[in-house]
């Protein structure tokens, strides 16, 4: 079965583009997925890539996979599943080829998964690093996506890579994070995980 993942994220730039792939590629690996990688296409923003997304879905082969992976934006209501919410959010259909395993949610935001690998970020960005201006708080799925940026800004502006900035820093970031750590906080990335172990 080849996989392919549709990601939101790297913007419109190529080089961007390459560095969101190598992310989530390495991320991917660090989740035990070497010899059965899923292939990852930044789509940029979000509205391109549920488009993008929705058009491959029904050009799909048999032995295709095709996943959905975006910022949830807001917080998941309880007991809704992922197309309920990007319904509610985003008034997005679900495809009539789409199943539930299709869609997967980096919740609130791919930097909430910062917040599980607190030792990944400290040896990042280095000297001067201050972990106490990161929430606390176990369940990372939680925390308001406001909260996620404005923390990561403060823990990092003195330190030697300065403050946080999405494009120079979040792939490298979620390159050298552990993926086991983020699924243990974050249930969304633990199905996540688990539907690529089982399509791959």
């Amino acid at each position: 079965m080849t996989v392919r993942i549709y990601v939101e994220g790297g913007g419109d730039n190529r080089a961007l583009h390459a560095r969101c792939r190598k992310g989530f590629s390495s991320f991917f690996e660090n989740a035990g997925l070497i010899g059965r990688m899923p292939r990852v296409t930044p789509c940029g923003g979000r509205q391109k890539t549920y488009d993008n997304f929705c058009t491959e879905l029904t050009k799909a082969a048999k032995n295709e996979f095709i996943v959905l992976l975006v910022d949830s934006e807001d917080p998941v209501a309880e007991g809704a599943g992922t197309w309920t919410h990007l319904q509610t959010r985003d008034k997005w259909q679900k495809p009539a080829a789409a199943k539930d395993e299709n869609a997967h949610l980096m919740t609130q935001c791919m930097e909430s998964w910062f917040f599980a690998d607190k030792d990944a970020l400290a040896a990042y960005f280095g000297v001067g690093f201050n972990r106490n201006a990161l929430s606390a708080r176990e369940e990372i799925e939680n925390i308001p996506k406001t909260d996620v940026e404005s923390d990561l800004k403060a823990a990092t502006k003195p330190s030697r890579k300065g403050k946080y900035n999405k494009s120079s820093h979040s792939f490298d970031v979620l390159a050298r994070l552990d993926p086991e750590k983020v699924a243990a906080a974050s249930p969304h990335a633990k199905l996540l995980i688990r539907t690529l172990k089982a399509k791959a």
